[in-house]
């Protein structure tokens, strides 16, 4: 009768428990810091919202259905604040190569970067001839200052659109996923997001 030979399981190896031990300790810090960062993010802002919504409200009422002087008394009004100001984007609105298309959640319009950093943007965005598709599904808030024409929105689920006319703001909290529209007669917004990008 032939002799059967036990196998043994072979022990890891102390390099391999060591690496395992590495990596969970990177991803406990690397946890810990995103959850105190998120926790304190707002102390990175320098955007007002409601100081942002007044302007737009303010630029509105002083320059009606001109979109470009609604842009121009934005970006001035906002190059007054000293806290503001200096991270503004110093090339104009009206510089065609400072423009470029965003097709995001087959929605296509243009946008201007006012001001960008990883904790919040501020653009110009819409389009003279409408579009409209998903939101996406942000790991920012969203405060869409609807500056020019109407944007309409909804949840799933939902049976009527919101409607969003020039003055109004649009908010989409982060996690939150909606379909939009801006129609064919045109909608501009000063979008402002804030959170982690």
């Amino acid at each position: 009768m032939p002799r059967v030979q036990k196998v043994q399981a072979s022990k890891p190896s102390g390099s391999w428990t060591r690496f395992i031990a590495v990596i969970a300790t990177i991803l406990a810090v690397l946890v810990a810091i995103l959850t105190y960062v998120d926790a304190r993010i707002q102390s990175f802002y320098i955007f007002d919202q409601p100081k942002l919504h007044a302007i737009a409200k303010e630029a509105i009422a002083k320059h009606g259905n001109n979109t470009d002087g609604i842009f121009e008394h934005i970006v001035t009004e906002l190059r007054k604040d000293p806290k503001v100001g200096p991270t503004l984007n110093p090339n104009s609105f009206r510089d065609h190569s400072e423009w470029v298309f965003n097709n995001a959640g087959g929605a296509m319009g243009s946008m201007y970067i006012i001001h960008a950093s990883i904790t919040e943007y501020l653009i110009f965005f819409g389009t003279p001839i409408g579009t409209e598709g998903h939101t996406g599904r942000h790991t920012a808030d969203d405060y869409f200052h609807i500056l020019y024409g109407e944007q309409q929105a909804f949840r799933a689920g939902d049976l009527t659109p919101e409607r969003y006319p020039a003055g109004e703001m649009h908010y989409l909290p982060r996690g939150l996923v909606k379909q939009y529209m801006m129609p064919e007669s045109g909608c501009w917004a000063l979008e402002l997001a804030q959170g982690k990008f």
